[in-house]
């Protein structure tokens, strides 16, 4: 049996999250003052807007009923002057809200990429790339919508609420009295359905994120989809995914479309009830019919500002909701520089060691790896074999600590790598992943990622190391564009500007992570042995022995744990898995 959904007051639309509000008015700090002169010159507006029925009035009362024509011209004039006078507030009101919004929302999206950046592979790797794109877009919109509408409404249509009451009996106290009984009724229909609905707009916003990330896949595997005919499995897919959000927005909106109806139910039962007061007001002589005229205005003032006041509400609801997702992702802890407190470095000790390592992901159950313990001395080549799934990407990625060992130590040049700032440490270590990734804009502007102030002998000398000088004539330099992804480029050319990019940087280690994959074998083994004559330290991580053949160590895993460690006759003698796979390549012909 599914709970109610909670009800919430309407102090507890704005108040109920004071923390989550905390990061929204620390980004508006910076607009104070346009976010303060908004709602000021709103009530300006609201005030020509009171003001016109009681000229309104005047103009029945005694131009109309004397016939007084200049008197009736001079007061249409006022009118005018009250149009456009509210006119000027208006737009200047909704400039000064909509540049408050954009600049908060603005700040707010800078804070939330900032924070992104700052978060670690496993926080990464727990939130997901859609959730953390529709936090950037869809609920940084949401939120600027909220702060536009909040600016410009939520003063003005209380106050005008009240204006239009408290004129009310300025002009007669007896006919006012039907504003006082409907006022309430009509403030409790609002907050009812608003109490209703503010719960399943937050259940339409999770649906949403349903179909970014539906969306997000079918664009991204495109390709693959098409490769498997699989379209209109995905279009089923996500047809069921928008059918689930359509059914939660309706059931919304079925409730919250009581508001305009209500209200207006409410408002004809006050004009009947405000006409029938009136009239016999009227015919006792008490009461002008131009002050009629103006009380039934001001009861449809009361009502429009309701039905503003009630939107004004599902916006900021759904603001509130979305904040509250982003302030969880600005509250999430940024990866420390360090890990742990900086211990003694010894004289001399190898250029990294594993010992005794074990990691498991976040969730993942079983260790990823375990039990890993070897070592490798400056300068040499380092060969990580194993098969899909036995755990070289993970071993590697520990050096860098893009994560942290679960068990035991990883260290460089005998330090312990939790020891070290996480800046430095990547400095020192340099690594070119699985996935070619390049930037938009030229090569020159990828390659110095790896050394900012890097010159351009020192960017050639990389790209020659690399065996990327074809690809930069062909090209046409340093300064030939690259599209987003290195679009224009093959497979085996991004490999070869990211191995260049990483060695600007000149590491101490160079991990490159079966990022030869797509090279051909000529190339592979110039690079191979242009790499050896460097006094770098090199991690190759590959399934193909030809890589990692000539390395002067080669670590081989199987599921996670270290099958043997030795040079390639080593290993053929005795080291059953590495037989295996020289023997399965070998009868391929790629050994």
């Amino acid at each position: 049996m599914r709970g109610r959904a909670p009800a919430y007051t309407l102090s507890e639309i704005f108040l109920r999250e004071e923390k989550t509000l905390k990061h929204l008015f620390s980004c508006m700090k910076a607009y104070r003052t346009v976010a303060v002169l908004s709602p000021l010159f709103k009530l300006c507006e609201a005030c020509m807007e009171l003001l016109v029925p009681l000229v309104v009035a005047m103009i029945v009362d005694t131009g109309i009923a004397a016939g007084d024509v200049p008197y009736i011209v001079t007061r249409c004039l006022i009118l005018v002057a009250f149009g456009v006078a509210g006119l000027a507030f208006a737009l200047t009101a909704q400039f000064f809200a909509a540049k408050a919004a954009v600049g908060t929302s603005a700040e707010l999206r800078r804070r939330l990429f900032v924070k992104l950046q700052s978060l670690s592979y496993t926080q990464i790797d727990d939130m997901g790339t859609a959730t953390m794109i529709t936090r950037m877009t869809s609920d940084v919109n949401q939120v600027q919508a909220g702060v536009n509408m909040t600016l410009r409404l939520l003063l003005r249509s209380p106050i005008v609420v009240l204006g239009a009451t408290v004129m009310a009996f300025v002009v007669d106290w007896a006919a006012a009295l039907v504003f006082v009984a409907v006022t309430p009724l009509l403030a409790a229909a609002v907050i009812g359905i608003m109490s209703a609905t503010v719960p399943m707009y937050r259940k339409v916003q999770g649906k949403m994120d349903g179909v970014y990330l539906s969306t997000r896949e079918n664009l991204a595997g495109v390709r693959v989809i098409r490769a498997f005919c699989k379209e209109e499995d995905e279009a089923r897919e996500f047809a069921a995914r928008s059918a689930a959000l359509c059914r939660e927005q309706k059931r919304a909106g079925r409730i919250s479309a009581l508001t305009n109806p209500m209200t207006y139910a409410l408002v004809s039962l006050a004009a009947i009830a405000l006409v029938w007061v009136g009239a016999a007001r009227v015919d006792g002589g008490i009461l002008l019919q131009g002050d009629l005229i103006a009380l039934y205005s001001y009861l449809s003032i009361i009502l429009v500002e309701l039905v503003k006041f009630a939107n004004l509400i599902f916006t900021v609801s759904k603001a509130i909701s979305c904040e509250k997702r982003i302030e969880t992702v600005l509250d999430l802890p940024a990866e420390p520089p360090t890990l742990a407190p900086e211990g003694e470095q010894p004289a001399e000790a190898p250029a990294f060691s594993f010992e005794d390592v074990t990691f498991a992901y976040h969730g993942g159950g079983a260790p990823a790896i375990h039990g890993i313990t070897f070592a490798a001395q400056r300068g040499e080549v380092v060969g990580i074999l194993g098969g899909t799934g036995s755990g070289k990407t993970t071993l590697v990625s520990l050096l860098p600590r893009f994560y942290p060992a679960s068990r035991g130590r990883v260290c460089l040049a005998g330090r312990d790598v939790n020891t070290i700032p996480a800046a430095e440490l990547r400095e020192r270590v340099g690594v070119v992943p699985q996935k070619a990734v390049l930037f938009k804009g030229t090569i020159r502007s990828n390659l110095l990622w790896g050394k900012g102030d890097a010159t351009q002998a020192e960017l050639m000398r990389a790209a020659q190391i690399a065996q990327a000088e074809d690809v930069i004539a062909a090209k046409g330099g340093l300064d030939a564009p690259v599209e987003q992804e290195g679009r224009n480029l093959s497979g085996g050319q991004r490999q070869r500007l990211t191995i260049a990019r990483a060695l600007v940087r000149r590491p101490e280690v160079l991990i490159l992570d079966d990022s030869s994959s797509a090279l051909d074998y000529a190339t592979d083994a110039r690079l191979r042995k242009a790499l050896a004559a460097l006094n770098t330290t090199v991690i190759v991580v590959s399934q193909r022995i030809a890589s990692v053949r000539h390395a002067d160590k080669i670590v081989v895993l199987d599921d996670g744990g270290m099958a043997g460690v030795g040079t390639h006759e080593e290993l053929l003698a005795r080291c059953e898995v590495y037989r295996e796979i020289a023997a399965s390549q070998e009868k391929e012909g790629s050994l």
